[in-house]
């Protein structure tokens, strides 16, 4: 099984939100930087997570996004079927462009088939919480700084 750019850069970004300071908006650049990949390709995905309700956005000069919700009620399996256009791992997989003629025979649908229900049935045990238990690990990564609170 292999996932497109797209979710793995939806994965990244959630990732990096997670090891934020809560409340705290991050803008595209700053990602991008960070994984050194395209501002144009982020717009795509973080419009799609806002759209998942993922994320939260807010528009405006001093604006960016944050997690829409907590890590721990962010399931891997779902974000990836989500976000993930196909899985159609052969060419039967898909019914309407199917012209392999062994399919009404072949063996070989069903282990796949198999084989990817396995796959999501281990991805379904996971949250994004699971993937950021070493938050201080990725601070350390992403160069970020925490600054303490202003005491009034």
């Amino acid at each position: 099984m292999r996932l497109t750019r797209y979710t793995d850069y939806s994965l990244r970004v959630l990732i990096y939100l997670t090891a934020q300071e809560d409340g705290q908006l991050v803008n595209i650049k700053e990602i991008a930087e960070i994984y050194k990949i395209s501002k144009n390709h982020l717009m795509k995905v973080i419009h799609e997570l806002g759209k998942l309700g993922v994320i939260q956005t807010v528009r405006g000069r001093n604006g960016g996004f944050k997690l829409a919700k907590n890590p721990e009620d962010i399931n891997i399996g779902e974000l990836i079927r989500k976000t993930e256009e196909d899985f159609y791992l052969v060419e039967c997989f898909d019914s309407s462009n199917n012209a392999c003629i062994i399919s009404p025979v072949c063996k070989l649908k069903g282990i796949l088939n198999e084989a990817m229900q396995a796959y999501f049935n281990v991805l379904d045990q996971y949250t994004l919480a699971d993937l950021t238990t070493n938050t201080d690990q990725l601070q350390k990564l992403f160069s970020i700084q925490h600054v303490p609170e202003k005491k009034a």
